[in-house]
């Protein structure tokens, strides 16, 4: 029994030694993502895939900032830290990662929606000029 006790009082003192991230996002479902788009007005899309990706086809008004260009600099483009942006890539690989980034950058209110592979909403091709 005392054994017990021990763990227990370890487990509940090592557990409270944890901290919760303070650099996170969210993950949400393309659905879910949807959900967030026709519920809020100010928000951003944030593309992280190539240029040459974002031209191919893009979820109308998504921002392309390229994944590898995401690094420890501000960005001009996402000015406020406090903004809802939602981000995706092609698969979701890339999101998750830009979106680990701009948490360490500060930004508080990132939701990751994966990919637009498994987007089922509307598609444009084109660069915003185009558009």
């Amino acid at each position: 029994m005392k054994k017990i006790i021990s763990f227990l009082m370890a487990a509940l003192f090592l557990g409270g030694c944890t901290t919760p991230q303070e650099n996170s996002y969210r993950q949400v479902s393309a659905e879910e993502a949807i959900a967030l788009m026709e519920e809020e007005s100010d928000y951003i899309i944030l593309d992280v895939r190539t240029e040459a990706e974002y031209n191919e086809t893009h979820i109308p008004n998504a921002v392309n900032i390229p994944n590898e260009s995401i690094g420890t600099e501000e960005i001009p483009e996402l000015p406020d830290k406090e903004q809802l942006i939602l981000v995706y890539c092609r698969s979701g690989n890339r999101s998750k990662q830009a979106s680990e980034k701009l948490a360490a950058l500060g930004y508080t209110n990132i939701v990751e929606f994966g990919g637009i592979n498994s987007w089922p909403g509307e598609t444009v091709t084109g660069s915003p000029s185009q558009n």
